[in-house]
């Protein structure tokens, strides 16, 4: 599929012209900019976050193994410069963390994230984070607040079988304002925890990590667009964002891929896919 194509059919999923190339859009109160894989900075109010950092340049780190490529990682670069990337880190109020597995949580984003910042992560991840020499990390158990917002935690599940318990403990977070409830899916697939979370939470926008991430044996460590579909039946109303594509070398469902496996369900001008550096309204 060619890129004018593809464009297009972003059109046909709801995408407008100014979100397309919205690179260097400045991020107003109430939205979600992806900047690269499932690193996000999400506004709210005057809260200011960022999930997930993955903050290395291109190919600056080794390819996830066992998965029948070597392309290095990441396979894209960020969207912004070093110094509009300093200004967000700067700004952000806090990082949310929903596990530590390098492409959520690298060694770039280990440096150049100010070793006081405010760290919200799973309480199996806090010891690990601290070790790094963050001074102010906060494990979620249940629900914490911050300012206006309170996070919650919720539960996923990376995988199955064997592989599924080698890729360890994930979270979901979800962030509500008492107005809106935003439901971050970590990475999980579709299952009993992502079900319990949308029906005790009732998201108004969902964002899920998408790429149906693999290795050469096992089932999908990360959402398929079968498992994109179920989320949508359970929350039709939502806004549904899928992310986690095109970065990393085992995420085999690229947005292309995703675009034409919805083109013809009842999926198609619900689901947002997202561009590196793209900004959602809320």
């Amino acid at each position: 599929m060619n890129r004018k194509f593809f464009i297009q059919s972003l059109f046909l999923l709801g995408a407008t012209p100014k979100s397309l190339f919205a690179k260097n859009t400045i991020m107003e109160q109430n939205n979600i900019r992806l900047l690269r894989h499932a690193t996000l900075l999400i506004n709210i109010g005057k809260i200011k976050m960022m999930v997930d950092p993955m903050l290395s340049a291109k190919d600056e780190m080794d390819p996830v193994q066992n998965c029948g490529n070597d392309i290095r990682i990441p396979m894209v670069d960020l969207p912004v410069d070093k110094t509009a990337l300093n200004k967000m880190l700067d700004e952000v109020d806090a990082v949310v963390i929903t596990h530590t597995h390098r492409d959520h949580w690298d060694l770039a984003a280990q440096n150049l994230i100010n070793k006081n910042k405010l760290i919200f992560c799973q309480p199996s991840d806090a010891e690990k984070i601290r070790s790094q020499g963050f001074l102010n990390v906060k494990p979620i158990d249940t629900n914490i607040r911050l300012g206006e917002i309170t996070i919650s935690r919720t539960h996923g599940q990376h995988g199955t079988g064997e592989i599924g318990k080698k890729m360890g403990e994930v979270s979901d977070f979800v962030f509500s304002t008492g107005k809106k409830n935003i439901y971050v899916a970590g990475d999980t697939i579709w299952c009993r925890d992502v079900e319990d979370a949308l029906n005790k939470y009732k998201p108004n926008v969902i964002v899920v990590n998408a790429g149906a991430a693999k290795f050469l044996s096992g089932d999908p460590i990360t959402m398929t667009p079968q498992d994109i579909i179920k989320v949508y039946e359970k929350s039709p109303k939502a806004k549904l964002i899928a992310v986690h594509m095109d970065a990393v070398n085992h995420c085999f469902v690229k947005r292309t891929d995703l675009q034409k496996a919805i083109f013809e369900t009842k999926l198609l001008g619900k689901l947002l896919i997202p561009l590196d550096g793209e900004v959602i309204e809320l």
